[in-house]
């Protein structure tokens, strides 16, 4: 199954790169629990946006100020005063960035729901502006940091900028396959692992061409067991569902 590029006609006239974001990690999860061991479970994660989570604040800090209201109203009269702060040194206005989050997730139950590998899907969002990419691979460092494998594909063919890249950046190293002119989309699997009680860092990087058939990544669920993730397979299925074919 050749890629398509799904942000260009005829496929973005066909479906929404949304649509077909938002479905493909679903996907991924039907076909890796036809290979995860039984003590794992993999679950596909979808966040849209700021302004979801504005909403959500929004009611909250609504339902906070009637319940103080209620609590002021009866409260004794000879409480004490607050103390009043001084003015702010500083006050600025910030847009808010947009955080849309595509990724599959998979626990270990039998380490206390453990995360031991995450599959992070990149959206044009992810890589529209500095903070935007600075802010998806700090989280992909924290989690390889924290012993969790993690895989990144991207097929956002809109937005030149190469994160795994980016991320290797963060660890001060490069990938010389990918150095002279590092692809737009591409797919990669990233690992921390001891040797010899030295720390080191594992890559599986693969660029995507639209046209060509997707590859097969490792996912490490421990240092010495990894399952294999056929982005083909699932992409295939996902495609198939909207009619992309």
């Amino acid at each position: 199954m050749p890629l398509h590029d799904h942000f260009r006609p005829p496929i973005w006239n066909k479906a929404s790169w949304e649509g077909f974001h938002g479905m493909w990690p679903a996907t991924m999860v039907q076909q890796l629990v036809k290979i995860l061991p039984e003590q794992y479970t993999a679950e596909p994660r979808v966040h849209l946006g700021s302004n979801y989570e504005i909403d959500v604040c929004a009611f909250e800090s609504d339902e906070f100020s009637k319940a103080r209201s209620r609590n002021a109203g009866s409260s004794d009269a000879s409480a004490v005063q607050t103390w009043a702060p001084p003015e702010p040194t500083l006050t600025v206005e910030l847009n808010p960035m947009e955080f849309y989050e595509y990724e599959v997730l998979i626990f270990d139950q039998e380490r206390n729901r453990q995360l031991v590998a995450a599959i992070e899907i990149v959206s044009p969002a992810n890589k529209d502006r500095p903070e935007t990419r600075q802010a998806f691979v700090t989280k992909c460092a924290a989690l390889l940091q924290n012993g969790v494998c993690v895989s990144i594909v991207d097929l956002v063919t809109t937005r030149n900028f190469n994160l795994y890249c980016e991320l290797l950046n963060v660890f001060c190293q490069s990938d010389p396959a990918f150095a002279e002119a590092p692809p737009a989309t591409y797919a990669v699997t990233c690992r921390g692992r001891q040797d010899r009680q030295r720390p080191g860092f594992e890559t599986w990087a693969y660029p995507l061409v639209v046209g060509q058939p997707l590859p097969v990544l490792p996912v490490w669920l421990e240092d010495d067991h990894a399952i294999s993730l056929d982005l083909e397979a699932s992409y295939l299925e996902t495609c198939r569902a909207l009619r992309l074919l």
